[in-house]
């Protein structure tokens, strides 16, 4: 059996850490207000994101997450060259997944970290993000 993924999660906004290892944008756009140096980005993988439609549906309300999950995972599935991209990062080492999110509890790096583990969708509200 595989060992899981070593995959942590962590706002733009929140300074890299030397446990980091990899660290993924996983936002289709640029978190406002941070320089690329300071965000110390390793890979920005545009392709993982939710599209468009979905963000500014979704709107982060919490009363949408449940939905959001399910449309997002259906989109991923519509594009598995982009989850297989991050998958295989996951497999070389430690990666942390970096988001522009508020809510560091409903976006979707949660998502990913939980398909990363292979975890269904009811337990990617558990996966939090570290400081």
């Amino acid at each position: 059996m595989a060992a899981r993924p070593d995959v942590n999660l962590k706002r733009a906004y929140d300074p890299p850490s030397s446990r980091d290892g990899t660290r993924i944008l996983v936002d289709r756009l640029w978190p406002r207000g941070i320089k690329k140096a300071k965000a110390r980005i390793d890979l920005w993988l545009k392709d993982v994101a939710p599209s468009a439609a979905l963000r500014q549906w979704f709107g982060h309300d919490p009363a949408r997450w449940s939905e959001f999950r399910r449309r997002y995972r259906a989109e991923l599935k519509r594009r598995p060259e982009a989850f297989a991209q991050l998958r295989a990062r996951a497999r070389q080492g430690r990666i942390t997944l970096v988001f522009g999110a508020r809510d560091a509890r409903r976006n979707q790096a949660v998502v990913l970290k939980s398909m990363l583990a292979g975890r269904g969708a009811k337990r990617a509200r558990r996966a939090v993000p570290v400081r």
